[in-house]
C-alpha cells in the first residue's frame, strides 16, 4: 500500500463507510490502529487493530503517528431540522475539540491530524470548476464544514500538521451513496435530478484510503486537500454512467418534477446535496504527486459494480 513508515495511527470515526475501509486496509498492511469508540467493547475489529474509549483520551494517542478523524453523523440521514443541524455540527465539532486538547496534553504524541471534511465547503458554483482556493459557498453545508475545519486547525497551535481533507461523494461497494443511487437505476427509475448540470465531486473508496495514508506519512501534506477524483461529471452524467453500466434506461423526466419531488420529500437537505454541487478538482493532491487509480467515473463503477 505505501504507507510510508506509519506504525501507529488513531481513528476516531472508524465504524462508517470510510473509517471501516481504512481500519482494515490498515490491518492489512500490519500497521497498529487505535479505533476511539463510545462502544468499544461492542466492535469488531480485524487483528491487529484495537478499540479504545474516548475516556481513554489523551493516553490513548501516546505513541501514534498520527490521528485521522472521521467523525460525524451521516449527511444524508435525515432531513435537516434544526434539532437535525446542530446533531450534525456538535458530532464533528465536539470530538474534533476533543481530539486537539488531547494532542496539546501530550508533548510526545501525534504530530499530525488528517480531517475529513467536505467538498460542500464550496457551495454551490453550478458549472464553474473549484479547488483548494476557491472561497466557501454560502448555506448550511459550508457553514458546517467551516466551523468543523475551523476546529481542526487548533491542533496547529500544539505544533501538529493539520491536513484538511474536503470528501466528494465516496463510492464503495457495500455501503454509502453508491448503493442507494444504484437502486432505482435497478429498478428502472434512473433519472437526473432537477436539470442534472450540477457537478458530483466523486471518489473511490480505494482512493481515498491511500489519499489519507499519503497525508498522514508525507510531511508535505497540509492545508486543505480536496478528495476528490480528477474527473468530476455532472448529476446527469453520473446518472447516464450507471445506467449504462447496469444497462438500464434513463428516464426523461422533466426536471420541474424532479426538482419539485426532492424539496417536497428532503427539504433543504435535497436542495444543498442533490439539486446544487460544484466540480472540485484535486490540484492539491496532483501537486504532491498522489496518482488516482480511479481517475474516471467509469474505471470505479466498472470495479465496484461488475
Amino acid at each position: 500500500m505505501g504507507s510510508g513508515g506509519l506504525r501507529h495511527l488513531v481513528v476516531a470515526g472508524g465504524t462508517g463507510l470510510v473509517g471501516r475501509h481504512l481500519v482494515q486496509a490498515l490491518a492489512a498492511d500490519g500497521i497498529r490502529v487505535t479505533v476511539l469508540s463510545r462502544a468499544p467493547g461492542t466492535m469488531a475489529l480485524p487483528p491487529g487493530a484495537e478499540a479504545r474509549s474516548w475516556d481513554a483520551l489523551p493516553q490513548a494517542l501516546d505513541g501514534a503517528d498520527a490521528v485521522v478523524n472521521l467523525c460525524g453523523e451521516g449527511i444524508a440521514a435525515g432531513r435537516w431540522s434544526a434539532a437535525r443541524r446542530r446533531l450534525l455540527l456538535d458530532s464533528r465539532v465536539g470530538p474534533t475539540l476533543r481530539l486537539v486538547q488531547a494532542l496539546g496534553a501530550l508533548p510526545a504524541g501525534p504530530r499530525v491530524l488528517v480531517n475529513a471534511g467536505a467538498v460542500g465547503d464550496y457551495g454551490a458554483l453550478d458549472d464553474r470548476p473549484a479547488d483548494e482556493a476557491t472561497p466557501p459557498g454560502h448555506g448550511f453545508l459550508p457553514q458546517l464544514c467551516r466551523q468543523w475545519e475551523a476546529a481542526a486547525e487548533g491542533a496547529a497551535a500544539h505544533g501538529a500538521r493539520v491536513v484538511q481533507l474536503r470528501l466528494g461523494v465516496v463510492l464503495a461497494r457495500d455501503r454509502g451513496a453508491l448503493p442507494r443511487m444504484a437502486l432505482p437505476v435497478r429498478w428502472f427509475l434512473g433519472a437526473k435530478l432537477g436539470h442534472g448540470r450540477q457537478g458530483l465531486s466523486w471518489i473511490h473508496v480505494d482512493d481515498l484510503v491511500r489519499l489519507i495514508l499519503a497525508a498522514a506519512a508525507d510531511a508535505a501534506w497540509k492545508g486543505p486537500v480536496n478528495a476528490t477524483a480528477p474527473w468530476p461529471v455532472s448529476n446527469e452524467a453520473f446518472t447516464r454512467a450507471l445506467c449504462r453500466r447496469l444497462r438500464r434506461p434513463l428516464l426523461p423526466l422533466p426536471a420541474p418534477l424532479t426538482r419539485a419531488a426532492i424539496r417536497l420529500l428532503l427539504g433543504q437537505m435535497g436542495e444543498e446535496l442533490l439539486l446544487q454541487g460544484a466540480f472540485v478538482l484535486p490540484r492539491a493532491a496532483e501537486r504532491l504527486g498522489f496518482t488516482f487509480r480511479y481517475p474516471r467515473l467509469e474505471d470505479a463503477l466498472s470495479n465496484l459494480l461488475p
